[in-house]
């Protein structure tokens, strides 16, 4: 693996998120068991205000909304228009009055102090502009002895499929377009996120490491998903045409060590982050 250092020339090199709003969902079937921790983590009861921040097509405030019906008040935002169009969507498709969608950055939540008796956010904090000020935002919106469930991912080891993009383009596009893998994994290391959250004002919480599996039939099965969802678009526009070959076959290389009987099965590690104001 690459130094870290090195990895800082493409730390904000995120996928267009409005671009691939429409095509995100291939995902949502793999990140649903860190969805289902964090949503345990939470603990939402009848009554509580809950707030999905960076909730992205609407997960996974969507998922407690079907589960609690009217008996919660959820309100999911995200900094990218075309999710949240998204998102809102399949609120009115399934008629889910109880729950609503906003554009707005994690940075500058419109909500009144102590507004929410639960805030949530899954892979949204390390891909915040300013991640202590998101987190001081969630802090301001939460109420006095509510609480919160944060997930980012760790650290770049612990993410096999990033870091197999970022090892098949780091050579062939410029070093501004790698993808982003510092940037994903920046809250990873030891005590980064712990600082961060006191920072924030947080002096309640814990943080504890999850695995979870990436599960595909095949390998070509994980890459039409890759291909499809057009989350490694920005690096393929940047690619010269000789060279676009390759990548599928050195991905593949490279997944061959996590292929099982049952398929490819790609372990991905997570922090999960929760306490009470």
């Amino acid at each position: 693996m690459e130094n870290r250092e090195s990895m800082e020339t493409a730390k904000n090199n995120q996928p267009d998120w409005g671009l691939i709003a429409e095509k995100f969902d291939l995902w949502l079937p793999q990140l649903a068991p860190v969805g289902e921790a964090l949503l345990k983590a939470l603990d939402a009861q009848m009554g509580d205000a809950v707030l999905d921040v960076a909730s992205g097509t609407g997960e996974p405030a969507l998922t407690l909304a079907r589960r609690m019906g009217d008996t919660v008040r959820i309100t999911g935002t995200d900094a990218a228009e075309p999710m949240v169009r998204v998102a809102q969507r399949k609120v009115e498709q399934e008629n889910l009055p109880h729950i609503h969608f906003h554009c707005m950055a994690a940075e500058s939540l419109t909500f009144n102090d102590n507004a929410f008796d639960k805030v949530m956010c899954r892979f949204g904090v390390m891909l915040f502009e300013d991640s202590l000020q998101g987190l001081r935002q969630i802090h301001r919106v939460l109420k006095p002895a509510g609480r919160f469930s944060i997930v980012v991912w760790s650290t770049p080891e612990t993410m096999p499929t990033l870091c197999w993009a970022y090892q098949v383009f780091k050579n062939r596009v410029p070093s501004e377009k790698y993808p982003p893998l510092a940037k994903v994994t920046s809250l990873g290391l030891p005590g980064v996120l712990e600082d961060l959250l006191r920072q924030a004002g947080f002096t309640n919480f814990a943080i504890r490491a999850h695995t979870f599996h990436y599960r595909f039939p095949s390998f070509d099965a994980y890459w039409n998903v890759v291909e499809q969802s057009d989350i490694l678009k920005m690096q393929y526009d940047a690619l010269a045409e000789k060279e676009r070959g390759a990548i599928r076959q050195e991905i593949a290389a490279l997944a061959s060590g996590f292929m099982k009987p049952e398929g490819l099965v790609i372990p991905h590690e997570f922090l999960l982050a929760t306490g009470m104001k």
